[in-house]
């Protein structure tokens, strides 16, 4: 019974896998560009009253590396739908000047079913629309800017195959759906008051305020802004009437409806008092860590000279081997012997002459020498002391005692 259990149970294993391969092989086999959204992420969307075909809108940051989409939801306005990571992008936080110069756009772009690409090099890509009327207001070149697959990046935003399918398919699906155009809005970070008081010394600040505009416009109505350009800078659900928008001339009269102006307003308020208070503790803090790192500074000089005196002064014990040095060097250094000239030497030099016999000193009349007293087993006696002439080895009486004291030790063996 438990064999056919065990039985059943692999073939169901079996039979799932074979499932899942074969699921995985017919998507494999689906081309890249028509492959559906997976099921996983339309549950997402239908969990936020989201359709598949229903509008998106697209915003990028570069510092962070990462790209969100948003999706319309039944009463018009946005949700996030899901925050991708940006695989890479190139060049530095700014706009995008000239072709060539390997720099990623910010600003706002629009998307239109033509600029999708599903022959790209890269995998899967569309055409973000730059250079926009803003870039061009401004005399800015470049062409071919996309978000593409590859993971590569001269320009552009690269993300992973597998992210730039998913976004590809839902800009697919909403154009289905009668979406004509999508917004992607680039900026150089999220516009936080912290980011702002960070990069506050920035070229690009002007620039970066304008971008602002446009992001604080979505924030308070989580809808995608209406967006112009005039006086060369962007302009944000305007309304001009009849006048038309000159990228490069003046402004025309222009109205903002009033509670999208009220709140933007109390946005901007709010935020550059922020701002200001960010900016102020990040300088105080930049003070404290100057003013820490200067009193190391000092304290490490202080150390050094200390180091450097220290080394300048002898030690006790160097300075006990220094005087005795000095001393010694203070000593005169001994005379030199007088060197003899040696004899020449030739060949008929003379045989040196024999040594005369050394003479026997005269003894001592009345100068007597201590010696010890001998007793009559030869012995000396210890502690007595007597009288006797001191006499040269070759005498006899001192020869005959020696003997006598210490036996010779050069004495042959007596014959067995």
């Amino acid at each position: 019974m438990a064999f056919v259990k065990l039985s059943s149970l692999r073939r169901i294993a079996l039979i799932g896998a074979a499932a899942f391969v074969l699921a995985a092989c017919q998507e494999s086999m689906i081309p890249k560009e028509i492959r559906p959204v997976s099921d996983r992420l339309v549950g997402e969307m239908k969990q936020s009253g989201m359709k598949e075909t229903s509008p998106i809108f697209v915003r990028i940051f570069k510092e962070e590396s990462e790209m969100e989409i948003w999706k319309e939801r039944p009463d018009g306005r946005y949700a996030l739908l899901k925050t991708y990571d940006i695989c890479k992008w190139s060049g530095v936080l700014g706009p995008k000047l000239k072709e060539g110069d390997r720099q990623a756009p910010e600003g706002f772009y629009v998307v239109k079913p033509a600029q999708m690409n599903p022959k790209s090099k890269y995998y899967l890509s569309f055409n973000i629309g730059y250079p926009n009327t803003f870039d061009r207001a401004h005399e800015r070149t470049g062409s071919h800017l996309m978000v593409h697959g590859g993971c590569s990046s001269a320009g552009c935003y690269s993300m992973t195959d597998e992210d730039a399918g998913e976004i590809f398919a839902l800009a697919r699906d909403a154009f289905k759906g009668g979406q004509r155009a999508f917004q992607i809005q680039a900026f150089p970070f999220r516009m936080t008051p912290e980011n702002f008081a960070k990069h506050r010394g920035d070229a690009n600040m002007e620039f970066w305020k304008n971008l602002k505009v446009g992001y604080d416009h979505f924030e308070v109505t989580r809808k995608v802004p209406k967006v112009d350009v005039c006086g060369k800078r962007y302009v944000f659900n305007a309304d001009a009437g009849n006048a038309s928008f000159s990228p490069t001339g003046a402004c025309p009269t222009y109205s903002v409806p009033e509670w999208i102006a009220t709140a933007v307003a109390e946005k901007q308020a709010q935020d550059e008092a922020a701002i200001v208070a960010v900016a102020a503790k990040m300088d105080a803090d930049a003070a404290r860590l100057a003013e820490q790192k200067q009193k190391l500074a000092e304290e490490q000089a202080a150390e050094a000279a200390e180091e450097a005196e220290r080394a300048a002064q002898p030690t006790v014990m160097e300075r006990i081997f220094s005087r005795r040095s000095a001393r010694r060097n203070a000593e005169p250094a001994p005379a030199a012997p007088a060197e003899t000239p040696e004899p020449a030497d030739t060949a008929a030099a003379a045989p040196a002459a024999a040594p005369a016999p050394r003479a026997k000193p005269a003894p001592a009349e009345t100068d007597p020498v201590e010696t010890a007293a001998v007793t009559e087993t030869g012995e000396p006696e210890v502690g007595r002391k007597v009288e006797r002439t001191f006499l040269w080895p070759e005498d006899a009486p001192t020869l005959t005692g020696g003997s006598e004291v210490v036996p010779s030790t050069l004495t042959a063996p007596a014959a067995n």
